[in-house]
């Protein structure tokens, strides 16, 4: 393992898109639905541990989560956690943390890596992960991990490369053509035929100094703001200096800010099982288990009668959910909301951002 090599784990966002059993005081990343039910967080970690040291393991998260990271990942020291203070998206997060690091090691080189994914192959996800870092650390590019699509999903951003289907065979990274995100459903039927694009993973990989030079240069709008970097951090004036560049900090991605303007961006094909876990058909799908009838159950006890095609879940221990003559629904039981709509994404997307959500606390 490489000491100057660094995994960053991001785990500050607020989603709700498992409500209600993703909320914003434990968002989807704390939730403990991931690998040997520990949480997503935790999941990503021990998938970063043997490729990089366990000291180069860092998460990034809201300063009100820190307590969440502490007691989920117990063994990451206090001064591995990055603390944002609001949630500004991954454009602000990346210029944190690079600049973190550089303080730290100018010659580091980053991965920066979701804390919401699912990956089914982690031996596949490691060699990938690890590949790339090393291919990183030797060329003055931008990469992002692109994943082999398994069908033509329109939920997910696409990333074509240069070269066109025949650019992936060598196994090693090429020059990125084109980003879109989140396509519609004809498009990515296109995108997906063509095998030329592959999914954005949102895994990013880069020289610390690299990503710093391409951020000035198309997001200063963000590193203006952390002007005097170098003198605060690592000092008692870094967290007063960190809440007066967030105050005025813009939400965007780092796909929008840079990767998209970069002429240095490169895409790393890559084929592990990822899954970026933000709908509960996700959940359906890569977590939970099903009966004969298609019914993905996780509840202390269910009595599932000419059902069929149901999500029933409860993070009640030892509850009974019993349901009969249902069919395509979810049913989503927690200790202060029990939610019954239809399990198309759209009605419960729908449903959720019209009036549960938004509506929440009058019901309360």
């Amino acid at each position: 393992m490489n000491n100057n090599q660094y995994c960053i784990i991001m785990a500050g966002g607020t989603s709700n898109a498992l409500w209600p059993l993703s909320r914003e005081a434990r968002p989807k990343q704390f939730l403990e639905l991931g690998q040997n039910g520990d949480s997503f967080v935790k999941t990503s970690y021990d998938s970063c541990l043997g490729i990089v040291p366990a000291e180069n393991i860092y998460v990034i998260t809201l300063e009100k989560y820190a307590p969440l990271v502490r007691e989920q990942i117990p063994l990451l020291p206090e001064e591995n956690i990055i603390r944002e203070p609001y949630g500004k998206r991954t454009g602000p997060c990346v210029v944190y943390s690079t600049y973190f690091m550089l303080k730290k090691n100018p010659e580091a080189t980053i991965a920066m890596i979701p804390s919401d994914i699912i990956v089914k192959d982690e031996d596949g996800f490691k060699k990938a992960l690890a590949s790339a870092m090393d291919y990183a650390a030797g060329h003055e590019i931008l990469v992002t991990l692109g994943v082999k699509p398994d069908r033509p999903d329109p939920n997910y951003g696409y990333i074509q490369a240069a070269g066109g289907a025949g650019a992936f065979k060598s196994g090693k990274p090429v020059k990125v053509k084109t980003f879109t995100e989140k396509p519609s459903a004809e498009l990515a039927e296109v995108f997906y035929k063509s095998g030329e694009f592959y999914w954005n993973s949102g895994i990013f990989v880069w020289q610390a100094r690299v990503i710093k030079e391409e951020m000035e240069k198309y997001a200063p709008e963000i590193t203006h703001l952390f002007s005097g970097w170098e003198g605060a951090f690592g000092t008692k004036a870094e967290q007063t200096f960190v809440y007066r560049a967030y105050t005025d900090c813009p939400k965007i991605s780092i796909d929008y800010a840079v990767m998209e303007k970069t002429d240095k961006a490169w895409l790393y094909p890559a084929d592990f099982g990822w899954r970026d876990v933000d709908t509960w058909n996700e959940i359906e799908t890569l977590v939970l288990k099903k009966d004969k009838n298609g019914n993905a159950v996780h509840c202390g006890k269910a009595l599932c009668e000419d059902a069929r095609d149901n999500i029933v879940f409860s993070d009640k221990a030892g509850r009974l959910v019993a349901i009969k003559g249902l069919k395509g629904m979810m049913v989503i039981d927690t200790p202060d909301v029990l939610l019954i709509c239809p399990k198309d994404e759209n009605s419960y997307r729908d449903f959720v951002s019209g009036t549960a959500f938004s509506d929440f606390d009058k019901y309360r």
